[in-house]
């Protein structure tokens, strides 16, 4: 059971070094990604990573057309930290109706150090919101994202969620409470601060869970994470265009994205991972932008179960043929 390697890489979002060939954006292949001979090849190799647990959903956007694609889109399966990019949308929708201040100061501290990200742990004080939420996409720091969660409350996450249509989509109370529901806590429960250190111990509260559980977790569908993205970069979500200009600068801070994107294309997004006993993810999710011409929005998961030695191998293999896709649609 590696519990200390799971608090760590929870909080991951795709930022361990990758060689990738550098590329820059080329005249377009065929908007159509079933009719892309590079982006198939590249999905093929991508799914047999782990086949039957590794989901691919995608849609091109031109000025005179659009054109979709999904393998395993609709399939449950866990997605990590990429499901604080909701998070982020309700605290800036909040802000845009006057609810909240991207300018107060948040209260960090035992009360809500969260391991994972490792940002604020042994922090102590105050910090604007607006830092909070870079911290939260940029380096998916789990105590920032408990601080943001606590402001505007999961179950209005979960509203949202729920309001635009997002049925599988499901976010945990907090991180910690997710870490605690996992450890065998009873689900909602809270160990806190104490309780993160002993875990990181090898202490266990009760028995242990699987991440992908119907009570606490961070579970999607590719289609669900990309229908997200189509739909807030599409300027629906927020009434104000200076929100989703805010939600674009704090999504463009995602350290996940530069691994996929071609040398000088723009892109927003999120990504998150998971190490659980034998059970672990990897998950990425977005938007590619190359001005006046195409869009493409994304998600990439792979779920497997495997000791730690395969961690490594799969994960370069992720980043590969993802990239590789994202690369064939630019």
């Amino acid at each position: 059971m590696k519990r200390r390697s799971a608090l760590k890489i929870l909080a991951g979002s795709l930022s361990a070094p990758v060689v990738l060939h550098a590329t820059t954006a080329k005249a377009h292949t065929t908007s159509d990604p079933k009719n892309n001979d590079e982006f198939r090849r590249a999905l093929e190799s991508f799914t047999q990573i782990n086949p039957g647990q590794s989901a691919v959903s995608v849609t091109v956007h031109d000025s005179d057309s659009t054109y979709r694609f999904d393998h395993l889109g609709t399939k449950p399966l866990f997605v990590g930290s990429a499901v604080k990019t909701y998070i982020l949308g309700q605290y800036l929708l909040d802000v845009e109706t006057g609810k909240l201040d991207e300018n107060e100061r948040l209260q960090v501290g035992p009360a809500v150090w969260s391991p994972g990200g490792d940002v604020l742990v042994d922090v102590q004080g105050t910090i604007p919101a607006r830092n909070v939420l870079e911290m939260m996409i940029a380096h998916s720091d789990n105590t920032s994202t408990d601080m943001a969660i606590k402001q505007v409350g999961p179950a209005r996450v979960r509203e949202l969620i729920k309001k635009l249509g997002l049925h599988h989509t499901q976010i945990p109370d907090s991180t910690r409470v997710l870490f605690s529901y996992l450890n065998g806590a009873p689900s909602g429960k809270d160990m806190g601060w104490e309780g993160m250190q002993a875990m990181e111990k090898g202490e266990s509260f009760g028995p242990i869970r699987d991440p992908i559980n119907p009570d606490q977790t961070m579970m999607s569908t590719a289609e669900e994470m990309r229908a997200w993205y189509d739909y807030v970069l599409s300027g629906k979500l927020f009434k104000d265009e200076s929100t989703l200009k805010e939600f674009k600068r704090i999504s463009a801070m995602a350290n996940a994205i530069p691994s996929l994107m071609p040398d000088g294309i723009m892109g927003y997004g999120k990504g998150g991972s998971i190490v659980w006993n034998d059970f672990n993810c990897f998950t990425i999710a977005g938007q590619m932008v190359i001005p006046g011409t195409r869009t493409v929005n994304f998600c990439f998961i792979t779920n497997w179960s495997g000791a730690e030695s395969t961690i490594t191998p799969t994960f370069a293999q992720f980043v590969k043929y993802s990239s590789e896709m994202i690369h064939a649609l630019a």
